[in-house]
């Protein structure tokens, strides 16, 4: 008896230190930053190429900064520290080569609607930024501890294409009043074209701004046709900011980035993170827009990461890239800049220049630390239209025409999700319009995996199997054979359990055997209605038979109780043979029902899912199985 309970207490604490164990390796982060692994290998041709490839991702990331900071409304020392520290951490914990950390379209948008739409909390927007940084990177921290990086592959890619369609529509409509120099509208994006509208036709416009504003994009696309080597939007900016450096642009009504917070060369400096009296009370109030920053951030970088992946063909781990977003995210909350995320463009840029590891956006950081040096004076005098013309370019080129002719023509779920986002962008705020896509696209999702549907198959007057339709006559059965394929979660465990008893409850059905060898993921509320079932088929004199599960099935049954309550005897796991376990099952059955008093031989009535049957022909799979069926000595 004392080796009885010894080894069981043995057996409890093993099990016990699994647990823990399995706990401490889910938990688990590599205390070495996956930069030092690549430096391991690195050697002069690599170093040669990063270098090359940081000092084009330094030159695209300025003027970006300085426009991301007007749309956002703070200062542009403030946005560009968030390409400085924030890209400089972000590099060091990224696994991918090419990713690059900065302040991107969305997350200024989303930052400038906020600080728009807040109660006065007795912060000013750049407190209030930095408060919204630590909440985002805490996020995104957490989510990366707990292995959530692969949950975005659930994410309808119709939502991103949709909100970034109408980030772009947004970015491009919202730098208007600055490109002609009239006052902004605040409202959603119907509002803003009212008053855009209601300006133009008063001429409440500076000519001269709409004439600067002209020529940028002119030049622009000058540029873009004979500069090779030098980005045209920075060779752009730069000229326009000679050409008005000696002009009066204020006595013409014209502002400029000096106007809007003048820029100075220095280095970043720690402020601490903000854990005062008023930013802990404006956390409430900013929660809901960092958790939709924070899971943006998170689509952002995992999508970007892995599109550059396939391309480059190496590794990509999406859990420490959460991490690597949240660590710069804190970072720019302790160093007083913009949070941020993974952008598209300057990571494209990296990876067409050559870069070979995260080296190049390390070096890209430094670079942009040092140009502040030589640029900022210059920068101070570029005129506000020309960098909206600049930001309207930005915009419009975010909207792509194939994917979204491809979301608006897959399926129709596709196309509700796509306007529903984009719909809700322009009429609310931009954190609801995430949640509005993620919800919907679920919702969608889950109505598609919980509508298990059941098509009657049987054999017709030639002997061949075919469907059988609703007025068609049965003929004579006392076994019914189930095959259940697909998610039975708990949004399909009622609908399941439906679908089955209606077809059980046929007056001359006396054994229902559920072939669930495809059947996957049943959880608590499924194997409660899969026990409900057996409850009713038992007080009407019936039996419910389960052949084919597989070991995840079987292991749920088990540790839930049900397989005892089911009856051993009456469950019948897969075998390497496919149909052995429906044979033994159908024996059974045989059984049973010669219990019952049953004579002559039993009449099977065969059911397949909808779905499959509709991607096959009778005389394909189904008659295969039924040709098994026949062979089977009932």
């Amino acid at each position: 008896m004392a080796n009885k309970s010894t080894d069981h207490a043995a057996s409890v604490l093993n099990q016990a230190g699994g647990v823990l164990s399995d706990a401490v390796d889910y938990f688990r982060l590599d205390p070495i930053p996956p930069v030092f692994r690549e430096l391991r290998s690195y050697d002069r041709f690599k170093l040669r190429a990063d270098l090359l490839a940081g000092a084009t991702v330094a030159l695209v990331s300025i003027p970006q900064a300085v426009g991301f900071a007007l749309i956002a409304g703070l200062p542009p020392e403030m946005v560009i520290m968030s390409v400085v520290v924030g890209g400089f951490l972000a590099a060091l914990f990224t696994t991918s080569h090419h990713v690059v950390f900065g302040p991107t379209n969305s997350i200024s948008l989303l930052i400038a609607s906020a600080i728009a739409t807040l109660p006065t909390v007795g912060l000013a927007a750049p407190q209030l930024v930095l408060v919204l940084a630590l909440l985002i990177g805490v996020f995104q921290i957490v989510a990366g501890f707990a292995k959530l990086g692969k949950l975005t592959q659930f994410v309808s890619r119709s939502v991103i294409i949709g909100y970034g369609t109408a980030i772009g529509i947004l970015l491009a409509v919202g730098q208007l009043p600055n490109f002609f120099g009239a006052e902004t509208t605040r409202g959603n994006l119907f509002r803003s074209l009212e008053g855009m509208v209601q300006h133009l036709v008063s001429m409440e416009v500076n000519i001269y701004a709409v004439a600067i504003g002209v020529v940028t994009l002119l030049l622009f696309h000058f540029l873009e046709r004979f500069s090779r080597w030098v980005p045209a939007e920075l060779l752009g900016l730069v000229l326009v900011s000679l050409f008005t450096r000696w002009v009066g642009l204020d006595s013409l009504g014209v502002r400029t980035i000096a106007g809007e917070g003048a820029l100075a060369g220095s280095l970043p400096s720690f402020g601490g993170m903000p854990f005062g009296a008023e930013s802990m009370a404006a956390v409430p109030a900013l929660m809901g827009t960092a958790l939709a920053i924070a899971i943006l951030g998170m689509l952002e970088a995992i999508s970007i990461g892995k599109t550059l992946a396939a391309r480059s063909g190496q590794p990509f781990n999406p859990n420490q890239e959460l991490m690597a977003m949240g660590a710069a995210n804190l970072g720019c909350s302790a160093f007083g800049a913009m949070p941020g995320s993974a952008s598209f463009a300057r990571s494209g840029a990296n990876l067409q220049s050559g870069a070979r590891t995260q080296v190049a956006a390390l070096s890209s950081s430094l670079m942009v630390l040092g140009a502040l040096y030589f640029v900022a004076p210059l920068i101070n005098f570029l005129p506000i239209p020309a960098l909206a013309a600049h930001l309207m370019r930005i915009g419009l080129k975010m909207i792509n025409r194939e994917q979204l002719r491809i979301a608006w023509r897959a399926t129709r779920s596709d196309a509700i999700v796509l306007v529903a986002t984009m719909l809700s962008a322009f009429l609310f705020k931009l954190d609801a319009a995430i949640y509005v896509g993620l919800g919907l696209s679920l919702a969608l999702f889950l109505k598609k995996a919980s509508a298990p549907s059941l098509v009657e198959y049987g054999f017709n007057e030639q002997g061949q199997l075919a469907q059988l339709e609703p007025s068609a006559d049965r003929g004579p059965s006392t076994i019914s054979i189930v095959h259940v394929e697909g998610e039975l979660f708990f949004g399909a465990a009622d609908l399941f359990q439906d679908e089955v008893r209606l077809r059980a409850e046929a007056e001359d059905i006396r054994v229902v055997i559920l072939r669930m060898k495809n059947a996957r993921h049943l959880d608590a509320t499924s194997v409660m209605s899969l026990l409900q079932l057996h409850e009713s088929l038992t007080k009407a004199k019936r039996h419910l038979l389960i052949s084919g599960i597989n070991p995840d099935v079987e292991a749920v049954l088990r540790r839930s109780g049900a397989w005892e309550t089911l009856g051993t005897e009456n469950i019948f796991p897969a075998e390497a043979n496919l149909t052995m376990s429906t044979k033994r099952a159908l024996q059974r059955a045989k059984r049973l029902l010669a219990q019952d008093g049953s004579t002559g031989k039993a009449e099977v009535r065969v059911y397949y899912d909808r779905k499959r049957m509709e991607n096959q022909t009778p005389t394909s799979g189904g008659a295969a199985a039924v040709e098994h069926v026949s062979d089977y000595e009932i």
